[in-house]
């Protein structure tokens, strides 16, 4: 969201929404973030475009896939367009080959490709978006962001915007095969300040138990801690290995654990020295709730405490470890790499906040409830794509 943003409309904001969307057409939105019903009716609206017919599953409880286009650019390095600039432009500039990806093909770790989406956006003067990879993209160890036209920010939609999308992948651990309408990434859509208050969310966490923690520290969202105590075994996590072969990012359940993970046990110490530049699976001390009511989002953890990242996906749609949804909690799984300098994780160190959005309206379904949902009741688990 962007920062002083009120959720209010401008005037030239509000002469834009009525220009671009007509009485016939607007709708009355509440504050929060839009559901799965909502996300539907911008598509039949045309406030999201579709360049080919919605997927199965693409439209989540709180969020929509988004799907590669026919074709990705290989390009130099990594940019943002500059203010009223076009992405195309840099493209034009910066790209050093074409990849068809009709048939599929591979994106190699280290290089840095743009791809063109499938989906583009109209979006009317109350509604902004945000992206990130999706949980499977995290555990892959591939950075994805969003970008737009003129928009100098990553992953963000300002209101009223009207432009195409792009996806910036780059691999970092293993490579992968992708192919037109692999969906690497989501978006999600907010219409006004959504985010509860330390006061709300306490109260929230009374009434809903939305951290297993007898004591929750809520302060700028609720605290996550790392879990380094294990199971009956000592298993804490997963270090990736180096030069693996690829992975299929459309598959599932096909890949051999161990041609791509060393186990990682830690039993008397109850603590693990993060390697740099190193990539890690982890998870979370406290399972997490997100009741029907609110959907949840992993905030950066603040550097000034280590230089380390615990979490690329940060979204968590409305009934991810709900009762009635399948789940009965479901810990958070870390996507960990530490920056520079080796780093000291002790159990039970903090490692991140939980972010809970007021949704408009309860979604018609909950994650878990017939979406074939990989992560419902999760505990310590890599992607879909591993056996």
């Amino acid at each position: 969201m962007p920062k002083g943003y009120t959720g209010a409309m401008t005037k030239s904001e509000k002469a834009l929404s009525e220009k671009a969307h007509p009485a016939s057409k607007r709708r009355e939105r509440g504050v929060g973030i839009l559901p799965a019903q909502a996300i539907s009716r911008m598509i039949a609206d045309g406030e999201i475009a579709i360049a080919e017919p919605v997927a199965e599953g693409q439209v989540q409880p709180a969020s929509l896939d988004l799907r590669l286009g026919a074709v990705a650019y290989r390009v130099r390095a990594s940019f943002l367009p500059r203010p009223g600039g076009r992405v195309q432009t840099n493209l034009d500039d910066l790209a050093l080959h074409t990849i068809s990806l009709s048939q599929g093909a591979v994106l190699e770790t280290g290089c840095v490709y743009i791809v063109p989406l499938l989906e583009s956006l109209a979006l009317p003067a109350d509604v902004e978006a945000s992206a990130n990879p999706k949980s499977s993209t995290g555990r892959l160890d591939v950075f994805t962001r969003v970008i737009a036209d003129g928009v100098g920010a990553f992953d963000q939609i300002p209101r009223a915007y009207n432009g195409p999308l792009y996806a910036e992948i780059c691999p970092q651990t293993f490579p992968i095969v992708v192919r037109k309408g692999s969906r690497l990434s989501q978006i999600r859509f907010r219409n006004g300040p959504a985010a509860d208050s330390d006061t709300a969310l306490r109260e929230l966490q009374l009434r809903e138990r939305l951290v297993s923690a007898e004591h929750a520290d809520i302060s700028g969202g609720i605290a996550l801690t790392v879990d380094l105590a294990g199971d009956a075994t000592g298993l804490v996590g997963f270090r990736a290995r180096r030069h693996t072969g690829v992975v299929d990012v459309d598959k599932v359940g096909t890949y051999p654990v161990g041609d791509y993970w060393d186990p990682i046990y830690v039993k008397d110490k109850q603590r693990l020295i993060l390697d740099p530049d190193q990539f890690y699976i982890l998870a979370s001390k406290e399972a997490v709730h997100v009741p029907p009511t609110h959907a949840a989002e992993m905030v950066p953890f603040n550097p000034l405490v280590g230089e380390f990242r615990v979490h690329y996906a940060g979204f968590m749609d409305p009934g991810f470890g709900h009762a009635a949804a399948g789940g009965n909690g479901s810990r958070v799984v870390l996507e960990v790499r530490s920056h520079k300098v080796p780093f000291i994780l002790e159990d039970g160190q903090i490692i991140g906040r939980l972010i809970y959005e007021r949704m408009t309206e309860t979604p018609e379904t909950l994650y878990g409830q017939g979406l074939k949902s990989n992560y419902q009741g999760q505990g310590l688990k890599l992607s879909k794509h591993f056996k």
